[in-house]
């Protein structure tokens, strides 16, 4: 057998390429991870854990109206923007440490420098020079925000990774793109303070979601005075005499802004890696094509996470790890599960979902019960806030099963999270309403709706 210098190297320090060298590296196998930027990746450093200290950040300017209702006066208040950067960005760095120090301890040695590379079995450290072999090999370097290259004066615009390092909170931004990315930005800045626009060439936002959810949260930025626009792109930007953003749109009107951000999707890291010099094959798209377990074209070779573009999402990527450890390393071949995942869009209302949306189960099953419940949440009625809530089960009528769960409202996405365990379980409706209610609870509306609002027989809605 031929001899290598690690039995694994791992290209890629986010949350499925540390998970993945610091449980093999615990396993006693010899294991090198290069990673050229920040431990954490994404979702880390610039991702999703920032993102949800700004949403918590955002919220207090509803939370201190909300006060009032409930006999309290507050004084007068003011945002600091450079401090909530500056103690973003602490809490960042001591996560940071807490990924290295799991390699660490994992005796996981630690390239700090971009690696690519020279074939199947050989890696070469750019910032060194040192070429290095193994046996398995594991790309996870995720994905970037599309700077949208086409796009006349796109070099002025910024994505979410610039978002979070701003020198100043701007006084009016305007975010194209329909996404979770652009709605939780959205919903960001405009709690913050800022003259928000969305613009979104689609028909609605969030595409992908359930359509109660995209109609209510749409009617709720709205009300909140977000502008949404809607069937809309940007066709240009230019820098102004006073050093504002002038924006061109489709429909021919102009708008002005201080920031314009782009969140119209994301790339995967897969350019001048030597992946043609390996042999590993890439998509349409410029992802790395795997199988069903996460191996690529070459048999040492995988991919997990944002890098093979299937479901760009932090735990993903680590459950597809946690796979690959299984099938590479343990003798156990396991497919990652890509089925009713939970998310969550840190929206203002929140939305948490799992399992299938009406119109995709109207699609897949040939009769469906839908239980419908749109009400004010408690803790808006002595507030005067005018959010509503949603809590929404979709049925497989002949087996009773629930597959799908979709929620607006607070707290949603950890109802989502709790949900996801039950349906993944395959618990039926029945199930559902032999489960006492917990009262007075926004969650209770699970387990009470006992009739549903509405059927769809081959995709044809039956009320009543």
């Amino acid at each position: 057998m031929p001899s290598y210098d690690y039995d694994l190297f791992v290209i890629g320090g986010g949350s499925g390429g540390v998970r993945a060298g610091r449980l093999i590296g615990a396993m006693g196998k010899k294991v090198a991870l290069a990673e050229e930027y920040r431990m954490g990746g994404t979702c880390v450093i610039r991702g999703c854990v920032p993102k949800k200290l700004f949403v918590y950040a955002s919220q207090f300017s509803e939370h201190f109206e909300a006060a009032a209702g409930y006999g309290w006066s507050v004084g007068e208040t003011r945002f600091d923007w450079p401090t909530l950067v500056a103690n973003k960005d602490r809490e960042i760095a001591r996560l940071e440490g807490l990924y290295r120090q799991g390699l660490d301890n994992s005796d996981v040695e630690i390239f700090d420098s971009r690696a690519v590379l020279v074939d199947d079995h050989t890696i070469e450290i750019l910032k060194t020079g040192q070429r290095v072999t193994a046996d398995q090999i594991l790309i996870a370097t995720g994905g970037h925000p599309n700077p949208h290259p086409a796009l006349p004066g796109h070099e002025l615009c910024i994505s979410s990774n610039e978002t979070f390092h701003l020198e100043q909170l701007p006084k009016a931004i305007i975010i194209e793109g329909g996404g979770y990315i652009a709605v939780e930005f959205a919903n960001i800045f405009h709690g913050l303070g800022v003259d928000t626009t969305l613009i979104y060439r689609g028909k609605e936002i969030l595409s992908r979601f359930d359509h109660d959810l995209r109609q209510l949260l749409h009617a709720a930025m709205v009300a909140k005075g977000i502008h949404v626009r809607c069937v809309e792109v940007i066709e240009e930007v230019k820098r102004q005499h006073d050093g504002r953003l002038g924006v061109r749109l489709y429909s021919g009107d102009e708008l002005v802004a201080d920031q314009v951000m782009l969140a119209i999707g994301r790339t995967p890291n897969t350019k001048s890696l030597g992946l043609d010099e390996a042999g590993v094959e890439l998509d349409e798209l410029g992802a790395i094509k795997v199988d069903e377990y996460s191996r690529s074209s070459k048999a040492n070779i995988w991919a997990v996470g944002d890098v093979t573009n299937r479901v760009q999402l932090t735990p993903v990527a680590i459950h597809e790890a946690m796979c690959f450890i299984e099938t590479a390393f343990k003798n156990n071949p396991t497919k990652p599960d890509h089925r009713q995942i939970a998310t969550a869009v840190f929206s203002q209302p929140e939305i948490g979902t799992v399992g299938l949306t009406e119109e995709e189960a109207a699609k897949e099953y040939r009769e469906i019960e839908v239980y419908r419940a749109l009400f004010r949440p408690m803790r808006n009625t002595l507030s005067g806030a005018k959010d509503k809530m949603l809590t929404k089960l979709i049925v497989d009528a002949a087996s009773r099963k629930v597959i799908g769960a979709h929620i607006l409202g607070p707290d949603a996405g950890e109802m989502a999270q709790l949900l996801a365990i039950p349906i993944k379980a395959g618990c039926t409706k029945d199930d559902f309403d032999r489960t006492m209610a917990v009262h007075p609870t926004a969650s209770e509306e699970l387990v009470t709706m006992y009739k549903p609002s509405y059927r769809l027989v081959n995709g044809e809605r039956i009320d009543g």
